[in-house]
């Protein structure tokens, strides 16, 4: 469903109001405005104030969780990456990087090097992440120099024209390169780093590594309540 940001809230309460409507995913741009939809969220998605799945309470309301972050690095390494231990540029500081960003440190990568052109989302994140004890996350240009892994956490690739998050001369082959764009095939990002003979993982790798997760969200598996 393709929904405007001004039109959301209406959408919203119609798929509340149908009651054979048991779970819902969401995407950009509209996980930190689902948040306010939803009766119960997971601790994670407390800690956040994202969402991006959702499903029905037993009295009819929403309870909801965001999988982004287990789903981005879980599809990272099943495409090859060594995310313990590395350097991670991470470009995009909006509802999926704060995701990634925990679900990076807590998998134990090295150091963690954030970018974004909203720099008050940028200072919030590293507020959170220090605030939680994690003192290696610094601010910073999107330079990915020394790093061993390069994420895309932004929307850029979506739409023909749109600039490329990190200059791809700036890529070396024995950087592994993530895009969270799903939906739109081999990303110019994606392609710019395979010419520079990157391994990489897409949007689409991501949704189909996140999709067990999906499911057990859906199905009510114990492991999120």
């Amino acid at each position: 469903m393709h929904v405007r940001r001004e039109d959301f809230d209406v959408v919203m309460a119609g798929l509340t109001a149908t009651m054979n409507v048991d779970g819902i995913f969401i995407t950009m741009p509209h996980k930190f405005t689902v948040f306010g939809h939803c009766a119960t969220v997971s601790d994670r998605s407390q800690l956040l104030r994202v969402v991006n799945v959702l499903r029905r309470n037993p009295d009819g309301a929403w309870h909801g969780d965001m999988l982004d972050g287990l789903s981005f690095v879980k599809a990272q390494e099943e495409q090859g990456a060594l995310v313990e231990g590395s350097r991670v540029l991470l470009v995009g500081a909006g509802g999926a990087g704060r995701a990634i960003a925990i679900a990076l440190l807590e998998a134990g990568i090295r150091e963690l090097h954030v970018h974004d052109t909203d720099e008050a989302r940028v200072v919030a994140l590293l507020g959170l992440l220090r605030g939680l004890g994690y003192g290696q996350v610094f601010a910073g240009p999107p330079d990915p120099t020394g790093c061993d892994v390069v994420i895309n956490a932004t929307p850029m690739g979506m739409d023909e024209g749109d600039p490329l998050p990190v200059d791809p001369a700036m890529l070396a082959s024995s950087m592994f390169v993530g895009d969270v764009v799903a939906g739109h095939g081999i990303t110019p990002f994606i392609r710019a780093a395979q010419g520079a003979g990157c391994r990489t993982a897409g949007g689409d790798d991501m949704v189909v590594a996140g999709l067990n997760l999906l499911v057990d969200f859906m199905l009510g598996s114990s492991q999120w309540d």
